[in-house]
């Protein structure tokens, strides 16, 4: 007997795809009984927006064979009988190779990517014909135990001041879970290890001004109940879930684009799976001008440069990396001791 299937017709910039689905009653979410087809269905709904945000950008699918509670596992490169109309670049890794990595250039290859079990997408922050230059500054301001999504909200607000100060514009998004995305667009004339620098400047300013609410500090036992501003989701090959992303949680929220006047009030837990299309046909799309004026870091590197020469250096790198110059060690600090 033949699989159950439906096809979807998802319009493009090329035309109207027909997008084969497998077994579409696949419950993912079961708290919501969210399906397979109901995700795909979501994909074609926020397609172009999706496709703004994410399209023509190296990209990791998370992908769940089972739903949000079966196994995982990352997946960079096409698999194997991917349609034609999903290409990949190659990228070059910390670890110095080059491999593959696939692109999503239209809303049938996000559905595509649906078909193929993705819940989640992690886009790079640059280009897929200039992936060593980002073209998206990326701050991840991400609340530990003992404080939650509204301690991030003042965070927020002083760090988009810290950016115009620093000649850029800032946007912002949920990141689906209990944090929010701080980004800002830049001309991609910079490699990965410059932003970072810039990324981890405009922390420790904003670290500067809210001591007590905010930190930098790379190990957990460090930091308390503050909102961390995660500087080493800037390096190369480490993203975070895509505007209009779905995240696997229970009850099916995306990384949602706001408007900052929408901060104050907002509710992560609102948008999901089930309510952002129609927020997306209301109010349309919070960055839709996202790539109209991008910036530079160059203050933002003037700052990393007076940081070093107040004796401020560099932070650790994640434990998978290779030593970087002037890296602390990357010793939990409890343990130095106990080893000394």
């Amino acid at each position: 007997m033949a699989s159950e299937a439906t096809v979807l017709s998802v319009d493009g910039p090329h035309g109207t795809r027909e997008v084969r689905i497998s077994s579409p009653s696949r419950v993912l979410w079961p708290d919501l009984g969210i399906t397979k087809l109901d995700l795909a269905k979501y994909l074609v709904a926020v397609g172009e927006a999706f496709v703004a945000a994410n399209g023509d950008r190296p990209l990791a699918l998370q992908r769940f064979k089972d739903g949000i509670d079966g196994e995982q596992f990352f997946s960079k490169n096409p698999p194997k009988g991917a349609p034609e109309y999903i290409r990949s670049v190659p990228v070059i890794y910390p670890s110095a190779r080059s491999h593959p990595q696939l692109v999503i250039d239209e809303p049938a290859a996000a559905v595509w990517a649906a078909q193929m079990n993705t819940i989640v997408f992690h886009p790079w922050p640059s280009r897929a014909e200039n992936s060593d230059n980002p073209d998206q500054l990326r701050i991840d301001l991400d609340p530990q135990p003992g404080t939650d999504f509204d301690d991030a909200i003042p965070a927020a607000v002083e760090l988009r001041a810290v950016l115009e100060e620093a000649g850029l514009t800032a946007f912002i998004k949920t990141s689906g879970n209990r944090g929010l995305h701080v980004f800002a667009p830049i001309e991609p004339v910079r490699e990965f290890l410059d932003v970072r620098h810039a990324v981890i400047a405009a922390a420790r300013e904003l670290e500067r001004r809210m001591p007590d609410a905010v930190t930098t500090a790379w190990w957990k036992e460090e930091r308390g109940e503050k909102v961390f501003v995660d500087f080493n989701q800037a390096n190369r090959d480490r993203t975070i879930a895509g505007a209009y992303s779905p995240r696997a949680l229970a009850h099916a929220p995306v990384s949602c684009p706001i408007e900052w006047d929408e901060l104050e009030n907002a509710d992560p837990k609102n948008f999901t799976v089930l309510t952002v299309p129609e927020r997306l046909a209301t109010i349309g799309d919070p960055w839709a001008s996202f790539h109209e004026k991008p910036g530079t870091i160059d203050e933002l590197l003037g700052w990393w440069q007076r940081d070093l020469d107040s004796g401020l250096g560099e932070l650790p790198f994640p434990p998978d990396y290779p030593k970087m110059p002037g890296e602390p060690s990357r010793v939990q600090p409890s343990r130095a001791k106990k080893d000394k």
